[in-house]
């Protein structure tokens, strides 16, 4: 591998090809103009922005910026004011958000709740509640916890109904409409969520037909689930149907796409009914038989607490979405910071997302951010270069957002890994068909920290993909990997102009 173009390694050729030119006699015929030496010289032999542009062989619009945290100023941009689709980048600005009005030790509680009385036989005498929190984390295995928490309360039987709340939050049966119906990634919101709101479809070959089941896994437990019914049909296309039954998810899978055996995780529509079906499931495992869980609009005002379970600080939660980018937490975490700063459950994710619009501008200073939800999958959302690159320069002293931003590893043109590289890099990726995007910070040897915003969209072929095919469209791989090659050249531009790369 040939090794990376460092300032020694420059100079060193430079002085070494000057040695060992020939000396001519005669004077040159027209005037030479000096060359500048050293570091200028350095500098100013690295490609432009319009280079590094035209050599990434990518269509559609590109635009980026690049700032300096300690002096504020904006260094330079290529189309910096023009907004285009983030993707997960927005991932960045809700995670800061949510400090802001949450604050990084905040937890989210999921509790049961009744408004009757225990008798010394341990006899719940009265309704249930299940009542969500707006946890995105919690999961089967929390909720079995749950359920053992309650026995551990001295309940052992309920007379009355199993209620589940998930008003929280305002639920969604999915965070962007223009996506496949069967993308996991896209699921529903709630106050109450579990797994993500995914539920896991398994299938097993049985003569000529197929055995399927849907529960709501762990890695050790199992609960079937009723409100997602999944049915093998006879067809080659589509792979997979979905349309909202009476009181269940209906989903169809084509025969011919199955083979012998498989599973995968769907996303759930039905979010808050389904935690009641699987907290059901797994109290019955600790020897308390529920009811059939009803879902309710509203909590009682009297009802008391009998058991409760927190999730990890904010801040973890936080590092865990900007890792895995997962966007259920970030609308969750979104939708809950919107609540916390306005003292109402925002009515949907857009009006949610449109408040931290107005908090970027009006705290951080910052125009150009439009998003339409917190996690950056609809496509609708527009941020700008510059309005990025601003932001995070105001949330450096603001927040404590740089620690929890993923490192980025510094690649060649082949995409491998550049060990010992002297550019420390911590940002959010974001991906989208034929979009991408690259934002956060790089550090250099010599003490500079610049906040930079790459984004780059190729938005008329994406306007031509079917929903159906949007999950792996041809073209996407091939687009996502030059675009990534691209950021890694602005990455070594600025860092050679504007530190000491």
């Amino acid at each position: 591998m040939t090794a990376p173009l460092t300032r020694r390694r420059f100079l060193a050729a430079l002085a070494a090809t000057t040695a060992a030119a020939p000396a001519f006699a005669n004077a040159p015929e027209t005037s030479l103009r000096p060359l500048a030496r050293g570091e200028d010289f350095f500098k100013r032999a690295v490609p432009t922005l319009d280079e590094i542009a035209s050599a990434a062989n990518l269509d559609g619009f590109l635009g980026c910026a690049v700032g300096n945290t300690e002096t504020g100023e904006l260094l330079e941009d290529l189309n910096g004011a023009e907004g285009l689709p983030p993707a997960s980048v927005a991932k960045a600005l809700t995670a800061s958000y949510a400090l802001e009005h949450l604050g990084p030790d905040h937890r989210f509680a999921t509790r049961l709740l009744t408004t009757g009385e225990v008798s010394e036989d341990g006899t719940l005498d009265g309704d249930l509640i299940l009542a969500g929190g707006a946890d995105p984390t919690l999961d089967t295995d929390g909720l079995a916890a749950l359920a053992g928490d309650l026995r551990d309360a001295g309940v052992s039987s309920v007379t009355g109904r199993l209620l589940v709340w998930g008003g929280a939050l305002p639920e969604v049966p999915a965070i962007d409409p223009g996506q496949p119906d069967h993308v996991g990634y896209n699921p529903s919101v709630a106050g109450l969520n579990l797994n993500y709101n995914r539920v896991h479809f398994e299938w097993q070959r049985a003569g000529e037909g197929y055995q399927v089941a849907m529960d709501g896994r762990s890695d050790s437990l199992r609960p079937p689930v009723h409100m997602a019914r999944m049915v093998v049909v006879a067809r080659r296309t589509p792979v997979y149907t979905y349309h909202d039954g009476d009181a269940r998810d209906e989903w169809t899978v084509a025969k011919s796409a199955l083979g012998n055996a498989g599973s995968r995780w769907l996303p759930v529509r039905r979010p808050t009914l389904y935690a009641g079906e699987v907290f059901q499931a797994v109290a019955g495992s600790n020897g308390l038989r529920l009811k059939s869980p009803e879902v309710v609009d509203t909590l009682p005002e009297d009802a008391r607490e009998l058991a409760r379970r927190e999730s990890q600080p904010l801040t973890d939660i936080l590092q865990d979405m900007l890792k895995w980018s997962t966007n259920l937490t970030a609308e969750v975490v979104g939708c809950a910071a919107t609540a916390a700063a306005t003292g109402s459950v925002p009515a949907s994710l857009e009006a949610s997302a449109a408040e931290l619009n107005g908090w970027a501008e009006a705290e951080l200073g910052v125009t150009g951010i439009a998003l339409v939800d917190h996690s950056g999958l609809g496509e609708d959302s527009r941020v700008a270069p510059v309005a990025m690159t601003r932001a995070l320069i105001a949330l450096r002293e603001r927040l404590d957002l740089k620690p929890i931003l993923k490192p980025i590893p510094m690649r060649d043109d082949s995409r491998r890994i550049l060990s010992n590289h002297p550019l420390d890099v911590h940002a959010k990726t974001g991906t989208l068909n034929f979009v991408s995007g690259l934002a956060g910070y790089i550090d250099c040897p010599d003490g500079t920290e610049l906040a930079f915003a790459i984004f780059s969209g190729d938005l008329d072929h994406r306007a031509t993909i079917a929903r159906e095919d949007r999950e792996g469209p041809p073209g996407a791989r091939t687009y996502n990997t030059r675009a990534k090659k691209w950021q890694m050249e602005l990455i070594k531009r600025w860092g050679t102009v504007y530190g000491t790369a």
